[in-house]
């Protein structure tokens, strides 16, 4: 399943962020997104994703194709971790829950209420959660935020292991992932102009 983004106009408040982004990204490939903070991965992100409108330009992508993953882990505190996991596989009609644990190491953690997590094993549960969407693209923002460095090589692998299953993966990152992924540094397409504010406008985490 291919994803194609074709001189995209993202705006943020109504005052245009990045303008002209073209990439494809098709099954089994990796792109990481670079620049400095404030250059506009968040919002690329988040119009990709299908959460604030394109300004302008193309996206093209098959309909529940994208799994999106931001600073917010998007835990139940009160359930366990293997609940947690439980929930969102019904919410996207899978049962791959064994995986997902095993593949963050979370096993060992399943009974634990998600409240009485550290931060590093809330990220991985987190980060777990994308396995069990069965959503084959996945666009995820600074994904290894309170990550140890050895959870970031579990990260790494799973990543890996996706690309490998003939997923794709769109990642805003400064870490050295050990993938083979092309790279795009976003400010290079910074916007030049401005745009009266279209009434759309959101807080940005």
């Amino acid at each position: 399943m291919k994803l194609i983004v074709e001189n995209l106009l993202c705006q943020r408040g109504g005052v245009p962020v990045l303008e002209g982004v073209s990439f494809t990204l098709g099954p089994g490939e990796a792109l990481v997104l670079r620049g400095p903070n404030g250059s506009g991965k968040t919002t690329l992100l988040r119009t990709i994703a299908g959460l604030q409108p394109a300004a302008g330009g193309r996206i093209e992508l098959a309909e529940d194709a994208v799994a999106y993953g931001a600073h917010a882990d998007g835990l139940k505190a009160t359930l366990s971790v293997a609940e947690n996991l439980a929930f969102w596989a019904a919410i996207y009609g899978t049962d791959d829950v064994d995986t997902a644990l095993d593949t963050y190491a979370l096993r060992g953690l399943a009974g634990r209420p998600a409240q009485n997590l550290s931060a590093g094993q809330k990220r991985r549960l987190g980060l777990a959660r994308l396995l069990v969407t069965g959503r084959p693209i996945w666009v995820l923002d600074e994904p290894t935020v309170s990550l140890d460095a050895d959870s970031v090589a579990m990260f790494g692998r799973a990543v890996g292991a996706h690309l490998a299953g003939g997923g794709s993966a769109l990642i805003a990152t400064h870490i050295d992932l050990g993938l083979d992924a092309r790279v795009l540094d976003v400010s290079e397409f910074a916007a030049t102009g401005k745009m009266a504010a279209d009434g759309f406008d959101e807080a940005f985490a």
